[in-house]
């Protein structure tokens, strides 16, 4: 039934009827259907709940057609049966939308029950919509989520309708008074009481109007954003608690439903300033999929401020007889401090520390937020590879070229440029000036060239010594397999692995995957994990299943992945062979991701548990053939390792690195990491240290944990007599 307007056919209840239409993601109901499935709630007595009204005005905001003259009947039973059983105002919409169908009376009594005990910003947005038809009430029901019961997805659209229902001049309205209420509680005025700025109903009500607000990108926003964000996230006073963690998470939620870039790197501000323990790891997860969410607005996702930072990427502050000096890197900014004739000083002066404590203040602020929002742009650049997204070169050049934060990061990627129709020339930014300026430009991806072209850029990268803000040269590539051409709308390249479920499900929300949690208990075994693509055009899906609690973890296992197409709002299954090559190669990328990390291949300690029931799993995947991100390891380490001191002792053999200690030979793989010695292939189980600094300081052209721990490994071993760790000698002893 998926893509197609739903109607309840013989021996189908509603309910059953919104079950089995589940499986699309937004679908519709004829105006038939909408009657009998209201005319259905309103016969069964049982159903009085929130529950059954939400799912009322939520089959009624997706009906195909005008409303049906008939819904007045079993609105008023609704409304009445809701009204009669003690009904406490919470969830008021889709009562106040069902009350309106019923007639003014019982909309009357619906609206005072729902002021009731408000907040003024919750009492001001039921007066605003005190006059609105049932529609508008349907509308913010859906963006309440009141319709959670049923199996229905939100509409992806809500705030933008809302705002198109009248609710736009609300939402800033409500956002400038919440932003002086801030300012009270900081200042003062308004007593300070941890967590209180803001009621519950109030914190709902701003969360409806920031997603209105940043639906429609209003300019007025990011400034006053900013001021909530910080004036929420940190105590007037020396308190480690927040006037309103309440407001600060649903700000957060809002970006994650519509992001922009000012918001998020408001939000990372946050994150350093909060004194409360537990928010930054809070807002470190939710920033993860802010930033992958951030990808698919390419409209928003490029823009940044100057910060008052010069065209040469500098940010000069003249502090008595001294000069601080913020200067944009690739990844960051750095703060120097000069004295008299520009002389470079090691640290603040100390006349600038005692006569200008607050403008020292600031210049680390600065920092904090060039950083922040250099991080969102990367990876804003870096989700939008699948898309495809060009823009015209005068719009690159003003955008990230030539912008004074953005200059250095965009000068160590690789670039394609239109110089004809159709007809692209990757480039080098500082390189790309007799390309033309006329046409667009976008993001090269080493899917679209020759094999010696990459090798070529590999190279490049490596000789100047560009360490780009995320893989690019060295990206991997997937293309589609004659396997996967055989079993056409899905692939089994990445089925059958044993994963350590947590972690996976940690990798799902940090890459902007929709998945439910699973475990051991009904409806846990199975999930479809999925995230969009290109715009929200494609989709990829991927299945798994609850494995199994081993006593200390949990394990899942990988099964299928496919393809899904969005077609007149609902998504088709698409054949592999139908998805373009680079939404196909990054779609597999995320999932080979996630397997090459969680797996229990890559576990150091695994043979040594005692579990003998994956023993062979592990050992196949730990030391089986490469997969296309540890080949581009194979390559990278192919160009990295002459470089180094133990060049001399090191060589790439297969899906090895072999390091020639003094009292073995080893064997890495470039996969796992995982350690076999000579001349017996026994393991050598080798647990990293923790904390960062540990390993070599090697010149690395992308940021590879998987490839920074075997090279740390690789220098160890190849100076294995130096090794004090008795746990590792007790392991090199052994047939030595």
């Amino acid at each position: 039934m998926t893509g197609e307007t739903a109607e309840p056919g013989d021996g189908y209840s509603p309910q059953a009827l919104l079950q089995g239409v589940a499986r699309d993601r937004h679908p519709t109901f004829g105006p038939a259907a909408c009657e009998r499935f209201l005319s259905y709630l309103a016969a069964d007595s049982d159903r009085a709940g929130p529950r059954e009204l939400g799912a009322a005005l939520g089959v009624l905001v997706r009906c195909t057609g005008p409303w049906p003259e008939g819904l007045s009947g079993p609105a008023r039973v609704l409304a009445r049966r809701a009204l009669d059983a003690g009904w406490d105002g919470t969830r008021p919409f889709a009562l106040l939308g069902l009350a309106r169908l019923a007639g003014p009376d019982l909309h009357a009594e619906a609206a005072a029950l729902a002021e009731e005990g408000c907040g003024p910003i919750a009492r001001e947005e039921l007066r605003l919509v005190a006059g609105w038809d049932a529609t508008g009430y349907a509308l913010l029901a859906e963006a309440c989520d009141e319709r959670w019961w049923t199996p229905l997805s939100p509409l992806p659209d809500v705030s933008e309708r809302l705002a198109d229902h009248g609710y736009a001049g609300f939402a800033r309205s409500v956002l400038e008074p919440a932003g002086d209420r801030v300012e009270a509680v900081r200042s003062g005025e308004i007593p300070y009481e941890a967590d209180k700025a803001f009621g519950a109903d109030e914190v709902a009500s701003l969360g409806r109007a920031a997603r209105v607000a940043l639906a429609r990108d209003e300019p007025w926003l990011p400034e006053l954003l900013d001021r909530i964000v910080r004036g929420v996230a940190v105590a007037p006073t020396a308190a480690k608690t927040l006037p309103s963690q309440a407001l600060l998470y649903e700000l957060a939620r809002a970006a994650q439903d519509l992001p922009t870039p000012e918001l998020a790197t408001s939000l990372r501000t946050a994150r350093t300033i909060t004194r409360h323990g537990g928010v930054p790891k809070q807002l470190d997860k939710m920033l993860k999929r802010i930033d992958a969410a951030l990808a698919e607005r390419a409209e928003v996702a490029l823009r940044l401020p100057a910060l008052g930072f010069a065209a040469d990427g500098t940010h000069r502050t003249p502090l008595g007889e001294h000069e601080a000096v913020v200067t944009v890197t690739g990844d960051g900014a750095e703060l120097e401090w000069r004295g008299p004739g520009g002389r470079p000083l090691r640290s603040v002066p100390a006349a600038v520390r005692r006569d200008h404590a607050a403008a020292v203040k600031d210049l680390r602020d600065l920092v904090k937020r060039v950083r922040a929002h250099l991080t969102t742009l990367a990876r804003a650049l870096e989700g939008g590879f699948a898309g495809e997204s060009a823009m015209p070169y005068a719009e690159w050049r003003e955008r990230l070229a030539a912008h004074p934060l953005a200059g250095p990061m965009t000068r160590r990627l690789i670039w394609e440029f239109e110089v004809a129709p159709g007809e692209w020339r990757a480039a080098l930014p500082d390189e790309a000036a007799e390309l033309g300026e006329a046409g667009r430009v976008r993001l090269w991806h080493p899917i679209r060239s020759a094999p010696e072209e990459v090798r070529a850029w590999r190279d490049v990268i490596t000789e100047r010594r560009l360490r780009q803000p995320f893989k690019q040269a060295f990206r991997e590539i997937y293309v589609l397999t004659p396997a996967e051409e055989e079993t056409r709308v899905y692939s089994n390249r990445f089925a059958a692995h044993i994963v350590h479920y947590r972690r996976l499900f940690a990798l799902f929300r940090a890459r902007g995957w929709q998945s439910r949690l699973l475990g051991p208990w009904d409806g846990g075994d199975h999930d479809a994990a999925h995230r969009t693509l290109a715009s929200g055009e494609w989709r990829v899906i991927f299945h798994h299943e609850y494995a199994e609690y081993d006593g200390e973890r949990e394990l899942a296992a990988t099964d299928q992945v496919r393809m899904t197409r969005r077609e007149g709002g609902a998504w088709r299954e698409a054949p592999l062979a139908e998805v373009p090559a680079v939404v196909f190669s990054e779609a597999m990328r995320d999932v080979d991701l996630f397997v090459g990390v969680t797996s229990i291949a890559a576990d150091p300690d695994w043979e040594d548990r005692g579990e003998e029931r994956h023993w062979a799993y592990w050992r196949e995947a730990g030391f089986g053939a490469l997969t296309a991100s540890a080949e581009v390891r194979r390559d990278a380490l192919a160009r990295i390792l002459p470089r180094t001191k133990i060049a001399g002792r090191c060589e790439l053999d297969g899906r090895f690195l072999v390091v020639r200690g003094d009292l073995r030979t080893y064997r890495i793989h470039l996969g796992s990491g995982n350690i076999l010695m000579e001349p017996d292939a026994s393991y050598l189980c080798i647990v990293p240290a923790s904390g960062k600094g540990t390993g070599p300081q090697v010149f690395l052209p992308f940021e590879d944990e998987r490839l920074a721990l075997i090279l740390s490994k690789a220098f160890l071993l190849a100076a294995d007599t130096t090794i004090t760790d008795p746990t590792i000698l007790a392991q090199l002893g052994r047939g030595a």
